[in-house]
């Protein structure tokens, strides 16, 4: 197992997971090798997409999300003036 006596080997260093990992590489692999026509001819469509989530991320970054937006407003400034 480990050098450390009383030391639990982790979960990502078992067989079972490391043979997980290579079955789903392998299976990317071949996914991209045979799909990958499909998946570039599809990129201008989803390029858009993706920017637009890309900006509403990065946007909502200086205010602290969508629960924020009132925040702005003194306390004692009731009307929003």
């Amino acid at each position: 197992m480990s050098g450390i006596p009383g030391r639990k080997r982790g979960a990502w260093r078992s067989p079972a997971v490391l043979t997980l990992c290579v079955f789903l590489f392998i299976a990317g692999l071949f996914l991209w090798l045979e799909h990958r026509a499909h998946l570039l001819g599809a990129l201008p469509l989803l390029l858009p997409l993706l920017i637009c989530v890309g900006m509403h991320f990065f946007m909502h970054r200086g205010h602290g999300g969508h629960g924020a937006h009132d925040d702005h407003r003194k306390e004692g400034d009731r009307d929003g003036r």
